[in-house]
């Protein structure tokens, strides 16, 4: 067998096994999936490229398995094309899962799946051809997305609100999956709870701690956050709602925002981005403060946005 092969049935079988078995985040699947996403195989996830596709279907897989429900047909994929540049009409896809509880509301949870792949749309920003595998950036926030899910499809206690899980395509070219998904919502946006963003989650520095952008973005977040705390992470906040990854689009739209970065590091879109540096075992913490903050706000039927809609 060839060990490509071997990461792809690994990393498969993650969410098979054992689903009612344990809800906690759990750093061996964590590091399985970035393991898989960041392999050669994918090529760096780059929009319109075929490892980016294996991305996107992946993502699916994983949503079926989990038992989330499609809401755009019978389709996890909601498909669109953009322009950047001298690039016209670039195909990417959004991957959304769906966990009905019945609610009025619905909390979307969201990461980036696609990274640079191989540099051919960058018009030579980065060296064209060397594969950029994005450990970091972002399957780090896809496993954390998939954890998510694995927690609140496996929580025996009815959630209050409804979850929507997002895997978005066409980040790394200016929030193109976001800004597509806002402008053409699968429901209300006025009826979104709050949207959670992960970008860059594994690379975690004890010293500086996690950020948690949007702090400013609902007048109940001081109350969400005033007694928040997990062993082993760090964290601050900062007020701003906009910044350079998908929660910008929906708090442009009036949606408040959590957003979880880990912080800048030395490969940041290089092709040293690699799976063996991911700290799986702090990501899985991060997960826990964010089960911690997702839960808290949940205690609040409604909350109410601070910040500016788009004229």
């Amino acid at each position: 067998m060839k060990k490509s092969w071997l990461l792809l049935v690994c990393a498969a079988g993650l969410y098979t096994s054992a689903l009612a078995q344990d809800t906690i985040p759990d750093a061996k699947r964590i590091q399985g999936i970035v393991n898989y996403l960041a392999s050669d195989k994918l090529k760096g996830r780059g929009t319109a490229e075929k490892g980016g596709l294996k991305a996107s279907r992946f993502v699916a897989k994983q949503f079926k398995k989990l038992g989330l429900k499609t809401i755009n047909g019978n389709s996890y994929f909601q498909d669109f094309t953009f322009n950047k540049n001298a690039h016209k009409d670039i195909p990417s896809r959004n991957v959304i899962g769906f966990l009905d509880n019945g609610a009025a509301r619905t909390i979307i949870i969201g990461a980036h799946y696609d990274h640079l792949g191989t540099a051919a749309l960058f018009d030579g920003k980065y060296p064209v051809g060397q594969i950029h595998n994005g450990a970091d950036d972002n399957a780090s926030g896809v496993a954390g997305l998939l954890e998510l899910a694995h927690y609140y499809v496996n929580n025996h206690t009815p959630e209050p609100f409804n979850f929507l899980f997002i895997a978005f395509g066409g980040e790394e070219l200016g929030l193109q999956g976001s800004k597509y998904y806002t402008a053409h919502p699968l429901m209300p946006l006025d009826k979104v709870h709050f949207m959670l963003n992960m970008d860059m989650i594994g690379h975690y520095n004890p010293e500086r701690g996690i950020g948690i952008g949007g702090y400013g973005s609902a007048a109940e977040w001081p109350a969400v956050f005033k007694e928040a705390q997990q062993p082993g992470i760090k964290f601050f906040t900062d007020a701003a709602g906009k910044g350079a990854s998908d929660h910008h689009n929906f708090y442009v739209n009036g949606v408040p925002v959590m957003f979880f970065h880990t912080g800048g590091h030395d490969d940041y879109h290089k092709p040293t981005d690699d799976a063996p540096k991911l700290q799986a075992a702090a990501e899985a913490n991060i997960i826990r403060l964010e089960i911690q903050l997702i839960n808290r706000a949940m205690t609040f039927p409604e909350l109410h946005y601070v910040g500016e809609k788009q004229s």
